[in-house]
């Protein structure tokens, strides 16, 4: 056993235990974790997961062996146990204590939420007492392995580490290791997805294990490892994820899952809309929601509902491309005279427009105005979508899967996503694209070296407008409906433009992968923390000062807002150079 006092300040940490305990230490408290998912954690079925049950682990008891699993092989990758170094190839301590952190946080938020929603510590039962403990030992072991950071404290453990460079593998070894990552997340993805809405418990759990784990992944350098193989692989790893969303609906057993996914698709679409016009372009629009509103008004006037004043049944290519017709006028309508404005202004312009739209159609009621959209209630009992004989409204049987109406209508919306994802990532790397950014970046500057700022600026506008008025006309079809409630800048539930807007930023501004991310992070736990239906807007606004305080530039960084946001010292060099420089001219003066 080595003496604490012997150890050098690069292989202390923060408590005083030499590494030979503490090591030992993390792994009794990993596999003590993932027996007590085998044991009775409460005597009650009451609390959500039926935690009774001795051998067959459930609900939170599934987390806990997750995250005590996840604890035991980052503690093997860096005590550099042979096949695991890939895990942490540079040996990094934080990785060890953020997945500690994972099981450490699910297993004391379970005990805790057992005695206050049952009434008491009496409450639990032995195996919740052992989780607590056991998960409790990884934490103060890897707070004695070496520290990332000495004389840092605490706050040396949230630095990312540096990486050594990675050995490169095989063309075949990567893709098979971004099918594995793919499948990963399909399976991550269901069984959030899958949680029962009134289990808000197991969910929060959910979300506690997924945010330690990712930030292990993020400090062990895997997650940058496997971005680097995705891009390598890009055309291989977007088939890849169109297939794990295509083969989503096949495992699920109810149809209310399909259709929060077919919600966060229509908004994912929306918000990829929203980030040409905020994210390449710089323009910040508040009213944004308007033209998905514009999209799903006009698909409903055209669709054949029998409360429409046109009473015509036009076919859904037809009503999409009406729906994407009507935004485009609109969006060019309204970036024509605003367009010439900056910043702040032009912010208060497009939250104008938004008010603007929803009040208007809330008066076409046939007192207010003319009788066009019915006003407060809107135009109701819109069809659904038939294609190619297909009636997406009924479910249809494949061997033994049966797909309902919600999983019909999200195989629609993946193709529309992978069609808006298209024109992206092509508008993106094309010449108005590098025009777009060259305006975010400095507009006066582009301008100077001949960019037509005003007409790139509406080119992406109208764009934007009209993306988001293809997803309005599926939402119309999906919801039978539109009213003007939603169309708001910030409501009780999505959509509106708060919502879409913290989506592209919590995503990360100017990528593809962001806004998806984002929309379906916002969608999903709202929808599945019924509790918090309440307190939408106050979760958002906390969950934007800690994102703009710890990665401002979002979940998933575009490279070249990464560097803009944080200090890589690549300065450091030339500034010193130059105050070498300045002295060596004063003292040559002198």
């Amino acid at each position: 056993m080595t003496d604490t006092t012997l150890q050098t300040p690069a292989e202390r940490g923060l408590l005083p235990l030499p590494a030979a305990v503490a090591r030992p230490l993390i792994a009794v408290g990993a596999v003590g974790t993932i027996a007590s998912a085998f044991m009775s954690w409460t005597w009650t079925p009451d609390f959500p997961g039926n935690l009774t049950i001795y051998g067959y682990p459930a609900g939170l008891q599934i987390l806990a062996l997750v995250a005590g699993a996840l604890t035991l092989l980052h503690l093997l990758a860096q005590w550099r146990v042979k096949g695991l170094g890939w895990l942490n190839p540079s040996g990094a301590t934080s990785p060890v204590l953020l997945t500690a952190l994972s099981a450490f946080a699910v297993c004391w938020f379970t005990g805790i939420a057992i005695a206050v929603d049952l009434g008491g510590l009496v409450n639990l039962d032995p195996g919740a007492y052992v989780a607590m403990v056991a998960s409790l030992l990884p934490v103060l072991g890897a707070l004695a392995l070496p520290h990332p950071a000495p004389g840092t404290g605490l706050k040396g453990y949230l630095g990312k580490p540096e990486q050594p460079r990675p050995g490169t593998l095989s063309p075949l070894a990567e893709r098979a290791a971004v099918t594995v990552g793919t499948a990963l997340g399909l399976i991550v993805f269901t069984y959030g997805i899958g949680i029962n809405d009134d289990d808000s418990e197991t969910f929060i759990g959910f979300l506690l294990v997924c945010v330690f784990a990712a930030w292990g992944l993020v400090h062990s350098g895997l997650l940058d490892r496997y971005t680097t193989m995705s891009t390598r692989h890009k055309g291989f790893a977007a088939c890849l994820a169109f297939a794990a969303a295509v083969i989503f609906p096949f495992t699920q057993s109810n149809d209310h899952n399909a259709n929060i996914g077919v919600n966060i698709l229509i908004f994912a679409t929306v918000a990829l809309g929203l980030n040409i016009v905020v994210g390449l372009t710089g323009l910040l629009d508040l009213g944004y929601v308007a033209f998905l509103g514009v999209g799903a008004y006009a698909a409903a006037l055209v669709s054949g509902s029998e409360y429409s004043p046109f009473q015509v049944h036009f076919p859904f290519w037809a009503a999409a491309l009406t729906g994407m017709a009507a935004s485009l006028v609109f969006g060019v309508l309204i970036g024509g005279p605003t367009l010439r404005l900056r910043g702040d202004y032009l912010a208060i312009v497009t939250l104008g427009f938004g008010e603007i739209f929803r009040i208007t159609v809330n008066n076409l009621d046939g007192d207010s105005g003319p009788n066009i959209t019915r006003g407060p209630n809107g135009i109701t009992q819109i069809p659904d979508i038939q294609l190619f004989g297909f009636n997406l409204g009924d479910s249809h049987t494949f061997g033994s899967f049966t797909l309902g109406r919600f999983a019909n209508y999200l195989f629609l919306m993946l193709i529309i996503t992978a069609i808006v994802v298209l024109v992206f990532t092509r508008a993106a790397d094309s010449r108005i694209g590098r025009s777009w950014i060259a305006i975010r970046e400095d507009e006066t500057a582009a301008t100077a070296m001949g960019i037509n700022g005003f007409r790139v600026k509406l080119v992406a506008f109208a764009l934007g407008a009209s993306l988001a008025g293809l997803a309005g006309t599926v939402m119309a079809h999906v919801n039978y409906s539109v009213n003007p409630q939603p169309y708001q800048f910030a409501g009780a539930a999505p959509p509106n433009s708060a919502f879409l807007l913290a989506a592209v930023v919590l995503g990360g501004m100017g990528t593809v992968s962001g806004p998806l991310l984002g929309a379906s992070l916002l969608y999903l736990i709202p929808e599945k923390l019924q509790f918090m239906q309440n307190y939408e807007l106050l979760a958002f606004g906390v969950a934007l000062i800690l994102l703009m305080r710890f990665r401002p530039e979002g979940i998933i960084a575009n490279r070249r807002r990464k560097l803009e946001f944080h200090e890589t010292g690549q300065l450091d060099v030339p500034a010193q150079t130059t105050l070498s420089e300045d002295a060596a001219v004063t003292k040559a003066g002198a």
